[in-house]
């Protein structure tokens, strides 16, 4: 990842992509199109969010970006074959840590939006795909264009959303490398407490 500034403006325009990706009657770049408009007009035009108020940030990454998340997948893909050497508390203290980790980078990536403009790829994909890619660039001023690309798999009826590549960087390998670094030197329990303690310490519970 070239920095951790472009890390966040790319993630902070996930909360403007991901509300309402539970219809699969639309396709999901026309779906991702359509509900953008909606949420960033949230954080537009609400004064305690421009005013810096972090609980509503954290409001507005848990009801539009989370539920569309295949989040078992994501858990899955990030732990690798060490979800599978935990066992089922190990699983679920991580599934809750991980979900409080990923509501606090989206919720601090939104108090970063400033008025950046999402431009669209055309979207290349077979009528009976599962797996799809949506493209996109976010543009800013003064700066150079952010590409960030949307994994989605369709589970039943559902879009759902299992990885997001920024500037060439998955999120889901981001953080397997992080994270099987410290399961590798110090075991899941240790991960899944220093998780907790950050998390902790950021107000989430």
């Amino acid at each position: 990842m070239k920095s951790v500034s472009k890390f966040l403006v790319g993630v902070s325009f996930l909360a403007s992509l991901f509300s309402g990706l539970a219809n699969a009657d639309v396709a999901p770049d026309a779906l991702v199109k359509q509900t953008a408009d909606d949420v960033l007009a949230i954080i537009k035009n609400d004064k305690e969010i421009q005013a810096g108020n972090q609980q509503k940030l954290y409001a507005v990454a848990e009801e539009k970006i989370l539920p569309n998340f295949d989040f078992d997948r994501v858990c899955r893909m990030v732990l690798g074959k060490n979800w599978k050497a935990a066992t089922p508390e190990q699983q679920a203290s991580f599934q809750k840590e991980f979900r409080s980790l990923l509501l606090r980078t989206y919720s601090v990536a939104l108090g970063k939006y400033k008025d950046q403009v999402i431009e669209y790829k055309p979207m290349r994909t077979e009528p009976d795909a599962k797996n799809v890619t949506v493209k996109t660039q976010i543009l800013q001023s003064g700066g150079q264009p952010i590409a960030v690309d949307y994994s989605l798999v369709k589970s039943g009826a559902s879009w759902k959303v299992y990885d997001i590549v920024i500037e060439n960087v998955s999120l889901v390998t981001n953080y397997r490398s992080q994270f099987s670094n410290e399961i590798r030197q110090n075991g899941i329990d240790s991960l899944n407490t220093k998780l907790a303690d950050k998390n902790k310490n950021a107000g989430l519970k």
